[in-house]
């Protein structure tokens, strides 16, 4: 059901991807967040959505896994430059569309190609993200929990980028920082850590997700034609649902489903029957 995992050009970086399922199904492309590699897509949430009849594709962005990295601190490549990846995903699996799956700012990636590149998506589904688009038009949505603005202006010291516990450790504290209801399980969050770590060596790059910028939308979510669905955790602690709400009110036809227990994160196993059949229907044929 897994294929082993395949670098492949695009532009001026290589990415590596890996596919789950047969090539003869619907196919869905999975895009996760600042920071994260495609090993937080686990296999199994990727073998679970598989066996639904669709063809799940997930790679790591640059900066991450055994994508290209840039000097640390130096990216040398715009917010738009990781919108093309994903083009350049698609086109390096001779898919000419796919339904898309975005996470956190990965779920903003989607947004993009939803406006930008209507024609490569079949479906959009976002989740735990915010609206794109200037958020003066959404004056009113709750701020993060003040455990998460504490975070942000108070961080925790960086680990050691280049040793696995360290940073597995880092990790697991960020996770109940992030996280719902749902039990964080410590020795999930080290096993995924573990193995990004294993195959694509340190962190430290993944960092310059946060500098880089990109091109606005402004108000153009209202251009997106593709079914969308957004699933939102009920516990989000960085954008509150009320944010998953105000972004399916701002695409056409856009429907909005709320995750108990869930908060800023990767489903755990606890929801993915949840997860899964909620893609698997929006994304049936016909």
């Amino acid at each position: 059901m897994r294929s082993e995992e395949r670098l492949i050009q695009a532009g001026d970086v290589e990415l590596c991807t890996q596919s789950f399922g047969g090539a003869e199904h619907p196919p869905i492309l999975l895009i996760a967040g600042n920071e994260t590699s495609m090993d937080w897509w686990e296999d199994g949430f990727c073998e679970r959505l598989a066996a639904t009849g669709r063809f799940v594709v997930r790679y790591d962005s640059r900066d991450t896994g055994r994508s290209t990295r840039f000097p640390v601190g130096e990216p040398g490549y715009s917010g738009d430059a990781l919108i093309h990846d994903a083009v350049g995903v698609l086109d390096g699996w001779g898919l000419p569309r796919a339904h898309i799956v975005g996470i956190s700012s990965g779920g903003g990636i989607a947004q993009y190609l939803g406006v930008w590149n209507a024609d490569r998506v079949a479906s959009l589904t976002l989740m735990s993200t915010t609206s794109v688009g200037p958020g003066d038009r959404h004056p009113d949505l709750p701020p993060p929990s003040a455990a998460v603005s504490k975070s942000f202006a108070d961080p925790p010291p960086d680990p050691d980028w280049d040793d696995r516990e360290s940073v597995a450790e880092y990790m697991v504290t960020t996770e109940y920082v992030f996280a719902g209801d749902a039990p964080v399980d410590p020795d999930r969050i080290r096993r995924i850590v573990t193995r990004s770590m294993e195959r694509g060596g340190g962190m430290a790059s993944a960092a310059n997700h946060w500098l880089v910028g990109g091109s606005s939308l402004g108000d153009r979510l209202g251009e997106i034609t593709a079914p969308t669905l957004v699933l939102h955790g009920r516990e989000d602690p960085l954008f509150p649902w009320r944010h998953g709400e105000a972004l399916a009110a701002e695409i056409p036809g856009a429907r909005l489903h709320l995750v108990s227990g869930v908060g800023h994160q990767h489903p755990p196993p606890e929801r993915w029957d949840e997860v899964v059949g909620a893609i698997a229907e929006h994304t049936a044929p016909g």
